[in-house]
Formats: C-alpha cells, structure tokens, sequence
C-alpha cells in the first residue's frame, strides 16, 4: 500500500515508522526545518521497550508525488488549511484520506476539499512527544488508529486499512460508528486540556492540592453532556477511565496541548475547547468550566499575536 503521511512529529512519525518498518511504501511530508532533522538523524522511536531507526522516504509540498493508496493525514489544526492544499496533488480517485486530529471540525473542511467519498474518520490513541533531538519518545504503551466510513457503512478499503496497520502493531479494531467514536476521544482531550491548561501543572500536581481532586470529573460532565446532546453519549467504561485518568494521584500526564501553552507556543485551543463550547451553545448545553478554560487559551493566544509571548 502506498501510503503518505503527512507529518512525521510525535504522532505521524511514530505510525508512520511502525507502518515503514512493516513494509509498506510511506513517504512523509514534511516541512523544511523537520526534513533537516531527519535527514540529519533519520526518524527514531524510542520507549516502552521500543527502539527503531530507519532512513525515511522524505516529500515536500512542492513534490509530494501520488496518488497514494493512503494519506493519513496527522498535523495540528492550526496547520490543518496549509495542509490540505499541500496534499492535494496527492489524492487521487481512489485515494482514502484519514485524519488523525482530536475534534471533528476537520470533516468538514476534508469533505469540502476532497469529498465526502475519500474521506474517512479516525482516531488516534498514542502518548508519544519529540525530545530536544527531534526523535520521538513513547511514553505508553497504546498503539491503536480506529478508522471507519463517516456514514459507518462497512467498507473493503476500511479492512484493508485495518489489516495493514494490524500488520505493523498498530491495535485497529472494529469500529461501529467512528464519528462517535471521535466525540468520544474529544471529551477525553477536552477534559485533560482544561485541567492541566487551567490549572497550569500535570494532573498529579492538580490533585495534589486541596480541591483539586474534583475539577476533572466536573470538566469531565460537561464535555459529556455536549457529548450527548450531540447524539453520541459516551459510554460508562469510558467515563470511568477518563475520571481514573484525570484523578491519579502523582501522575505527570500532561497533553501536548498543555505543553505548546508552556512553551509559549500557539496552540489548537480554538480546534479542542472553543468550537467544544460554540456546540455546546448551539445544544443548549451549559459548559462554564470548559468556557473559562476556552477563554483562557483564547487570551494566550493574544499575546501570541500581539508579539507578548
């Protein structure tokens, strides 16, 4: 399967490689500064008993070559419009496009530019960052893409997708309805991001302090209840594990999110928390705590654009 993996950060980098090592034809797009880095050093993975290095098949936007078999499209959303105009030399008629961004405002822009025929949907479930070198640290054991159709309709392209990162030890079970699934994995997000951006620290530290223990799961009934409203309601084991998650004591979870705040970068705040809240307004849902965490974000984005950062 030809395959183009658009971005080779801490995500697209890690399947992208998993994917490269198992066989399969993957080029990267990637920007200048990252293509440096990577021809320098070639894409290692390292972590959880991980250790692989390979020379990678590097493309740029000015030649990205295609038509894939694949695209999979795994970029921060601020970069999300520069992208699709990038790869669309790439997508051919019998091209699937699957985007591995948290939300699902995305859809609509992929439907927009692609069609609603080659776009699929997915969700990405992985905890890996880039180090100072630029190789990508696995920090968790998860390995698992979850695509479907956006009607849910089984599909042969979908099975193969799944039989082809199976290959490659990337988990990729059968997903009845992956646009819920989507919402689900965005009420996760969302409620880490508001914590750990609210609070400025790693849930561990959150939960150190008194009170703390209980902004998670308040977080956590908000994003929900969109969830809900939305059609989608998340289900009890997933709950349970995002109320575990955002409640250990000790933990140094942090999203990446929370750590491109840190670093006084721009962040994806408006693709994870505001457009969570412009729906939950549209639902008449009331989501005060993610609205603050919302603002928050927005007023650090400011500063970005004014120079203050």
């Amino acid at each position: 399967m030809r395959i183009l993996t658009v971005g080779a950060g801490a995500v697209g980098g890690f399947f992208g490689a998993r994917l490269a090592q198992a066989g399969q034809d993957v080029s990267f797009l990637v920007r200048p500064a990252r293509a440096k880095a990577l021809t320098a050093r070639g894409l290692r993975v390292e972590g959880q008993g991980e250790s692989l290095r390979l020379t990678p098949h590097l493309v740029t936007a000015d030649a990205p070559g295609g038509p894939y078999d694949l695209v999979l499209l795994s970029v921060k959303a601020t970069t999300l419009h520069t992208a699709l105009t990038e790869i669309e030399a790439s997508v051919g008629p019998d091209t699937a496009v699957l985007p591995l961004l948290n939300g699902v405002a995305h859809l609509d822009a992929l439907v927009a530019r692609f069609g609603a025929g080659a776009v699929l949907g997915g969700v990405a479930k992985v905890v890996t960052t880039l180090n100072e070198d630029g190789d990508i640290l696995r920090m968790a054991p998860p390995a698992v893409i979850l695509t479907g159709e956006l009607d849910a309709r089984p599909s042969a392209r979908v099975e193969a997708i799944r039989t082809v990162l199976a290959a490659a030890g990337i988990d990729s079970p059968a997903t009845e309805d992956i646009v819920a699934a989507m919402w689900h994995k965005w009420v996760f997000i969302s409620t880490l991001v508001s914590l750990t951006c609210l609070m400025r620290g790693t849930v561990g530290e959150v939960n150190a302090v008194q009170g703390g223990a209980a902004l998670g799961p308040s977080l956590l009934a908000e994003a929900a209840a969109v969830s809900a409203a939305a059609g989608h309601p998340v289900p009890e084991a997933e709950l349970a594990f995002t109320t575990a998650t955002v409640t250990t004591p000790g933990s140094p979870l942090t999203p990446s999110l929370y750590r491109d705040l840190a670093a006084g970068a721009p962040t994806e705040a408006d693709h994870v928390l505001t457009d969570l809240t412009v729906r939950a307004r549209a639902l008449g849902v009331a989501t005060p705590l993610l609205d603050l965490a919302a603002l928050h974000l927005r007023v650090h984005e400011h500063r970005i654009a004014a120079g203050r950062v």
